[in-house]
């Protein structure tokens, strides 16, 4: 497991992180037992950088890390929680200084921290990043000791452009898989040059690249596959990573042909992640200890060769461009 300086601050993170989404809530039935089990897997295997929200099971999710590092003891991994998305409606206009205290508290609480080693805005209104007192707001935050640093997770390519303008913003989240390979067009070379850091998430698609669902698969009703695949509930970028179900299992058998022998498709598309070097940490969730384990053993992959690289964006371009490049 490789290691990376985050951006401009003091930490240094694991390359492959642990994404707390489905601990918290929303894909499916995932005891707390579960729960735990995966996150110390993950810390067992070197991981050093976990990514939650207070909206991850209205809190459950900052909680049972909270839980996990007090019994574990010893040096704490880096933890990034995220603010905004308590709000309703979700507007601009409630990105208040008041309101983002309110979340940066509880988020304190829940996690039973004194300041947060980061925060991000939670996938804000676009017109948020055209309001300076929002970035004020953090400023005055950190200065009070609450938050370390800042940063702000995106769901657009321009959003995550017009976030770096901020000169005090460390870290952007973005979408980037092999199914949306747009944020290494320009953001990416960007990023590196002010030297932001960068947090991956939906790695897998929402586990379509994991090779593992097909047409038959059956998801629970709380599980965001199934209620979220229209974009319902929340941007459908973050179902499928926004491609429609059959085209991406289309996709997957292109991408299948690509593995190496020995390796899972899960563990290929992390590693295919890791190969582009502005990517500081990505943080696949994962279910259950297991899956905690397979994502972390994909750092230990080799690189992967130019004309498989080239093989994949093809795949990309062929399939999947026409449904997500110009969208995200």
């Amino acid at each position: 497991m490789r290691n990376h300086s985050f951006g401009r601050t003091a930490f240094n993170v694991s390359e492959i992180g642990f994404g707390a989404w489905q601990i918290g809530g929303s894909w499916g039935d995932v005891s707390e037992a579960d729960g735990r089990a995966a996150l110390e897997a993950a810390l067992d295997a070197g991981v050093t950088f976990i990514d939650t929200a207070d909206v991850y099971g209205d809190g459950r999710s900052e909680k049972i890390i909270a839980n996990v590092l007090k019994s574990r003891g010893g040096a704490r991994p880096m933890v990034a929680t995220k603010a905004g998305r308590r709000l309703s409606p979700h507007v601009a206009d409630g990105y208040t200084k008041a309101n983002l205290e309110s979340f940066i508290d509880r988020s304190l609480k829940n996690l039973e921290v004194d300041c947060l080693d980061l925060v991000q805005l939670h996938c804000p209104p676009t017109e948020v990043l055209y309001r300076p007192e929002v970035f004020g707001a953090l400023d005055d935050l950190r200065h009070a000791g609450k938050i370390k640093n800042y940063g702000v997770s995106v769901e657009k390519v321009e959003e995550a452009l017009k976030a770096i303008e901020y000169p005090d913003v460390v870290s952007i989240q973005i979408i980037y898989n092999i199914f949306r390979q747009r944020p290494a067009d320009l953001f990416f070379k960007e990023a590196k040059r002010k030297n932001v850091a960068v947090i991956v998430r939906v790695p897998l698609a929402s586990g379509l690249l994991s090779g593992k669902i097909s047409r038959e698969t059956a998801f629970a009703k709380d599980d965001h596959r199934n209620f979220n695949r229209h974009g319902e509930a929340f941007d459908v970028g973050e179902t499928f990573a926004g491609v429609p179900f059959e085209v991406g299992l289309e996709a997957v058998e292109g991408v299948r042909k690509l593995v190496p022998a020995g390796a899972s498709m899960a563990a290929f598309a992390l590693k295919w992640i890791l190969m582009n070097e502005a990517v500081t940490v990505v943080i696949p969730g994962a279910r259950n200890a297991a899956q905690a384990k397979a994502n972390a053993a994909a750092a230990e992959l080799a690189a992967i060769s130019d004309d498989v690289m080239t093989a994949a964006r093809e795949i990309y371009a062929r399939l999947v461009a026409p449904h997500v490049h110009q969208r995200w």
